[in-house]
């Protein structure tokens, strides 16, 4: 692989206030792969999955992150009541919280953007309220997304992307 270059940087955040900025956090994870998946270049129906292998603190979250929210900039509707964009499962509370908090500072500029984080060992409540008025983007564990979805309180009808980070983590706890 290699790392984007400034035009194709540009030319894949396109206009948005957040694209340039956001993709020179990529660092070490700023791969071809995250270019094209941001772009949508070169994708057939068949080719939109992408595996990305990195160490810690290289930017994977930023390398998925950022694609997902190039593309959701272009549905303007808000999401419907109990009810995501995109499902992001994690194998902890503290990567969800992780990976939420690095989606908020991404989509900083985006009025209006919501993401949840949703993890055991938190209220119901406060995930209820947030899920009621519809969400972008759902991290969560997948604990909680499975409470979630067997009360009926979370539909992924509407799912446009679904991420496994640390899917080999996931297998070793028995989710996967």
């Amino acid at each position: 692989t290699r790392a984007c270059s400034p035009a194709e940087t540009r030319a894949t955040a396109g206009s948005t206030a957040w694209g340039c900025d956001a993709f020179a956090a990529l660092d070490g994870a700023r791969s071809a792969g995250a270019c094209a998946a941001a772009s949508g270049k070169g994708q057939r129906e068949r080719d939109r999955d992408l595996l990305g292998v990195a160490q810690s603190g290289t930017g994977k979250s930023a390398a998925f992150a950022l694609p997902i929210l190039h593309r959701l900039l272009a549905d303007k509707r808000r999401p419907a009541p109990n009810t995501a964009r995109a499902l992001i499962l994690v194998p902890t509370r503290e990567l969800a919280i992780q990976v939420a908090e690095a989606f908020q500072k991404y989509a900083s500029r985006l009025p209006g953007f919501h993401v949840l984080p949703i993890y055991g060992g938190q209220s119901y409540t406060p995930q209820l309220n947030a899920l009621k008025r519809g969400t972008h983007v759902i991290v969560g564990t997948p604990g909680r997304v499975i409470d979630h979805l067997e009360r009926r309180t979370l539909k992924l009808d509407t799912l446009r992307f679904v991420v496994l980070d640390e899917a080999d983590e996931m297998l070793q706890m028995g989710f996967v």
